[in-house]
């Protein structure tokens, strides 16, 4: 996800340690792992929140684009694409690991700062009829002090919104 623009990290005594921690974040979702797996890869942008998190809304607010279509390549090598209403292609990762219906793993960099990507990793695990989808965030210890002070609160709080999100749309779905 990006960062909105009225997201703003919080201090505290903690906020340094806690900026380098990974970030985990967990839902069930009613139906197998295989249409889980699918919904969250290669349908992202039907339930993605892009008018909250998005490069257009991070980077772009005072252009007057949108976000035409989140692409999703869903394969190893693949891409998370942001499509814009002006005709840009701005990238947000690259699929490192792919093992369906079980697991995605993304090098996540959804800006255009010069730091590193972190990781994203999603897996999938039958549970009682559903699945459990597991999200974890890390690396931020790779990124500068700064950078990572200003995106960390923001993606701790955006994930919970964003697997509600896909949570929703899963329950939805046939």
């Amino acid at each position: 996800m990006s960062l909105g623009p009225t997201d703003r990290p919080k201090g505290g005594a903690d906020a340094k340690k806690r900026h380098v921690e990974l970030i985990r974040q967990v839902v069930t979702v009613r139906g197998a792992p295989e249409r889980a797996f699918e919904l969250f890869t290669e349908r992202m942008g039907t339930w993605w929140p892009v008018e909250s998190y998005s490069r257009a809304v991070s980077e772009f607010e005072h252009e007057g684009v949108e976000v035409t279509e989140l692409e999703f390549q869903a394969r190893m090598g693949g891409s998370v694409l942001e499509h814009l209403s002006d005709g840009r292609i701005l990238p947000w990762a690259e699929v490192i690991a792919w093992r369906p219906p079980h697991r995605v793993l993304m090098a996540w960099r959804p800006h255009s700062s010069p730091e590193p990507p972190t990781e994203v990793e999603v897996t999938f695990t039958a549970r009682g009829g559903g699945t459990l989808v597991e999200l974890e965030h890390r690396g931020w210890e790779r990124l500068s002090e700064d950078f990572r002070a200003s995106l960390y609160d923001i993606y701790a709080r955006g994930w919970i919104t964003t697997l509600g999100c896909f949570a929703a749309a899963a329950d939805r779905s046939p």
